[in-house]
């Protein structure tokens, strides 16, 4: 025994003498290879290794191994062996002796392992294994702090490389190069929404429900701000991490590692301090092209007026309007018409070609009869739903007003479909009424009122609207129901009979709510073929009332017939809420909805109470 302790104290002694020595690197993978090489010498054993380990919770591989012989992995030895090794910190049979370094529960461990060892007695194991773990804990610290301090290091550079970009696409490409580089072991993608379009090549997928479930935690850490972990392969462990800014979230980034070397937990954290700091990036960016793009179109705006006010002649002011046109928006045709005394429409100079040919009277006559009857806008991404014949498939076309009455009208159009964006559409409505002398200010401000407060098409209040009651009512009430409803198979409506007709249904559905409401209810235009309605004060089993009335009722009185689901949720004053957790836990009531077979109603989750 004492000449066991005098070889523990020699170990001590050297142990010293080594991390004077290397002072400088103190990694573990390097001190297990010599504490191995050490304890064959010290204890003339046959063989030394030391195995280190992530987590026991894993399938218990090494993810190192630093042995005196040719062995990389642990003798075989049988599942009692193990569980003494866990329980007691040490196992021995014959020749062969094993030491437990850490905590299998905790994010690392080793296990030290001697065959032929000159080592006797439980007093002698634990000695040795004493000795070994404040020496390699010793060395990890020191590792563990010093790649935190490159960590933090890089982490200053590349938010610094970061933010001197404006540019989103370079940003995710400076975060992915960098955990790349960083992480060669794991594999990194980035889910983005389907309207960003990069022009480098990143390694991205597309965010969205997938019925296969493969991109839930995806979404659920993109809808949350939280990281998502998905264990379920027998594999691979998916983690995801959301892009998050100060006013919302650009995206997730899903980290895949193995399960024989995962992340750890401090690796996560630094991920998820890097994935922030690229979000806030990508925020000043896009708030930083967002601005660009208003004063481009300010400026537009402004030069026209500019112009429009120099009283510059009749056919040098709709060519200048033309041209401006033609080349901020990237039309192929433009044209202006205006109504004579005898209620024919002539074409005005500065107008392109196109429109003096037959070919331009199908879209003509389209645009003629629908401004006519609606006295609005015209934006139209696909004409070929509407069943106007032509090389032409993007329209927008904006009436001249004057005293309330149509006095002409302004058109492009590009053969791609979907070329021009909304915004594109109005700020063109914006160039004609500043253009139009006759659109008086008391006009606009009652037209802006109406945008603020009410849906255009379906004649419901506006998100905005919907979002700032539920507030007030949060902030001065006792409860609410939220009913968030989703008209089934919309698609294959505008599809089947065209975009009016989906109009017409938004609009059945949109009057059904309204009949189904009390005055103080709030019904909303959600977004597309998503409305909403809020009922203040009123108990959950009211909600549940009315949104089964409002399901079958649009069932049975909607012409061409349709279906709706809805998802309820709720809040109360005695609970910690939020319209953003109110509306998110009624959008995952709706999603379910969905998933089971739709034209139903599903209430959000007990769990989520």
């Amino acid at each position: 025994m004492q000449e066991i302790i005098s070889k523990a104290a020699s170990l001590n002694g050297r142990f010293f003498a080594y991390l004077y020595n290397e002072r400088t690197d103190h990694s573990i993978e390097k001190a297990s290879r010599w504490l191995a090489s050490e304890l064959k010498s010290v204890f003339n054993a046959d063989q030394a290794a030391i195995y280190c380990y992530y987590s026991a919770n894993v399938p218990l591989l090494p993810y190192f191994t630093a042995s005196t012989s040719s062995f990389q992995s642990p003798v075989s030895s049988t599942e009692e062996d193990r569980d003494e090794l866990f329980e007691n910190g040490f196992s021995k049979k014959t020749d062969q002796c094993r030491m437990l370094i850490g905590d299998p529960q905790k994010e690392w461990f080793a296990v030290l392992e001697m065959i032929g060892a000159e080592l006797t007695g439980t007093d002698d194991l634990n000695e040795v294994s004493h000795a070994c773990s404040q020496f390699l804990f010793y060395c990890r610290e020191i590792e563990t702090s010093v790649l935190n301090s490159r960590k933090h290091t890089h982490l200053y550079e590349l938010t610094e490389r970061f933010h001197s970009s404006m540019d989103k696409d370079q940003v995710l490409f400076e975060l992915i190069e960098a955990l790349q580089s960083m992480y060669s072991s794991y594999i990194f993608y980035l889910f983005l929404s389907h309207d960003n379009d990069s022009r480098l090549e990143l390694p991205t997928k597309d965010l969205y429900f997938d019925e296969k479930g493969s991109t839930d935690c995806a979404m659920e850490a993109f809808l949350t701000g939280t990281i998502k972990m998905d264990r379920a392969s027998s594999e691979n462990i998916h983690v995801f991490v959301p892009l998050k800014g100060r006013q919302g979230i650009y995206g997730v980034l899903e980290v895949i590692s193995d399960k024989i070397s995962p992340l750890k937990e401090s690796e996560i954290k630094f991920i998820m301090m890097l994935a922030n700091a690229a979000g806030n990036a990508m925020e000043n960016a896009q708030l930083y092209q967002q601005s660009k793009k208003v004063i481009e179109d300010l400026r537009l705006i402004n030069e026209t007026s500019h112009q429009l006010n120099k009283n510059m002649p009749l056919k040098d002011t709709m060519k200048f309007l033309s041209e401006r046109i033609i080349h901020s928006f990237n039309a192929q045709e433009a044209g202006f018409f205006y109504k004579d005394s005898s209620g024919s429409y002539q074409l005005l100079p500065g107008s392109t070609g196109f429109f003096i040919t037959p070919e331009a009277e199908s879209y003509l006559s389209f645009v003629r009869t629908k401004i006519m009857n609606e006295k609005e806008g015209i934006f139209i991404g696909n004409l070929s739903a509407q069943n106007v014949p032509g090389l032409y498939k993007c329209l927008m076309a904006v009436p001249m007003m004057e005293n309330e009455q149509v006095r002409g009208f302004a058109i492009a159009v590009h053969e791609t479909p979907y070329h021009f964006t909304f915004e594109t559409f109005k700020l063109l409505q914006s160039l004609i009424h500043h253009s139009t002398l006759a659109l008086t200010n008391s006009m606009l401000r009652e037209e802006l009122e109406a945008l603020v407060k009410t849906d255009n098409l379906t004649k419901l209040f506006s998100r905005n609207y919907l979002n700032e009651r539920i507030r007030q009512s949060m902030s001065q009430e006792r409860n609410g129901v939220f009913l968030l409803i989703d008209i089934d198979n919309f698609k294959n409506i505008n599809d089947t009979y065209g975009h009016q007709t989906g109009d017409e249904v938004l609009i059945q559905v949109g009057n059904i709510i309204k009949s189904n409401v009390r005055e103080h209810d709030v019904g909303a235009r959600w977004g597309g073929e998503e409305l909403a309605i809020y009922l203040p004060q009123v108990e959950i089993e009211s909600g549940i009332a009315v949104a089964n009335r409002l399901v079958e009722r649009v069932r049975k009185i909607t012409s061409p017939s349709i279906t709706v689901s809805c998802g309820i949720s709720w809040w109360e004053a005695d609970r910690e809420d939020t319209p953003k957790q109110l509306f998110l836990r009624a959008d995952r009531a709706l999603y379910k909805a969905k998933s089971n077979g739709k034209d139903q109603v599903v209430i959000q989750a007990d769990s989520e109470k």
